[in-house]
């Protein structure tokens, strides 16, 4: 039976393995680490990634901590004990590169003690996802990116993929825009073991999810650093980015979880651009790569 000292130990090896791969592709600069200890129990490492050869920003960071459940969050959860145990790692790469995408990857596990559950198992699940938000959508990288991660899941369960593309749909939208924050990926929360899963099963899944990430995103920025770009990509670069940042301070749960809980707040703020642009009421070109993007920001689309 797995436990939450060997999630912590396999977690924190695939941020290392994530961290020494992303420098490696920038080939400039390295991760600055913080250390950190949360009031009230446990702590985390947060890794932040700046201007690079092709990342701007980016974070890799994995956090480990427990204690009591804030009110507002016991209801958010709809559970009525207070202690808790989380951990995860949570990604988030800017690149400086209007044509290389934005990326998102966390992986997570919750459990509440023994005392609280039925009999003597703990409340307990795991959750996570990647999801990819490019400033100017191309088909060939969305279907790449899709398919890899279907053939991800399918090696664990036939139904992972559809039912985890569906779950990424409807939650990285933006209500007040009416958009995607880009084209999705696989979404996830509260898996637990049952008939046809073991814990051993989804606890692999999630380690096989959290090194799905480096193959991913190398492969795509690969694709798209040396493309030459003109001064207005980059402005609309930067506009993509503050859709981004609205979805990430308005709707995001982690985000949530992690400032009601009195998590460290430049490591939950690490996922912000480090510039973004609201210009009033932009409309894009007809017939333009601006338009063609944001007609492909919506859900439903089938990239494999």
């Amino acid at each position: 039976m797995i436990n939450k000292d060997q999630i912590v130990t396999d977690y924190k090896l695939i941020q290392d393995e994530i961290c020494a791969a992303l420098e490696l592709a920038d080939g400039k600069v390295h991760f600055e680490e913080e250390t950190w200890e949360r009031e009230g129990g446990g702590g985390g490492r947060t890794r932040v990634i700046q201007n690079g050869n092709i990342f701007e920003k980016g974070g890799v960071n994995f956090s480990a901590v427990y204690g009591q459940l804030p009110h507002t969050v016991k209801k958010a959860l709809n559970v009525e004990q207070d202690d808790f145990f989380a951990t995860g790692i949570s990604i988030v790469i800017h690149p400086n590169h209007p044509l290389v995408p934005i990326i998102h990857m966390n992986i997570r596990y919750f459990e509440m003690p023994s005392s609280f559950g039925l009999g003597n198992e703990p409340v307990r699940w795991f959750g996570g996802g990647i999801d990819l938000t490019p400033h100017y959508v191309f088909e060939e990288d969305a279907r790449y990116f899709h398919t890899y991660l279907k053939s991800v899941c399918d090696s664990f369960n036939h139904d992972f993929y559809h039912r985890f593309k569906l779950w990424a749909d409807d939650y990285f939208f933006i209500k007040h825009r009416n958009e995607t924050r880009g084209i999705g990926g696989i979404f996830y929360d509260r898996l637990t073991a049952g008939e046809e899963l073991t814990w051993e099963t989804i606890f692999e899944f999630s380690k096989a999810l959290g090194r799905s990430f480096i193959p991913i995103y190398t492969e795509l920025v690969a694709r798209n650093r040396n493309k030459k770009f003109t001064e207005d990509q980059q402005l609309w670069q930067y506009q993509r980015r503050s859709r981004y940042a609205e979805f990430n301070l308005v709707y995001d749960a982690g985000t949530k979880f992690g400032l009601e809980t009195n998590g460290r707040i430049e490591s939950i703020l690490m996922s912000l651009p480090p510039t973004a642009k609201w210009l009033y009421n932009y409309q894009a070109k007809p017939g333009s790569e601006e338009e063609k993007t944001l007609s492909l920001l919506r859900k439903g689309i089938n990239w494999v």
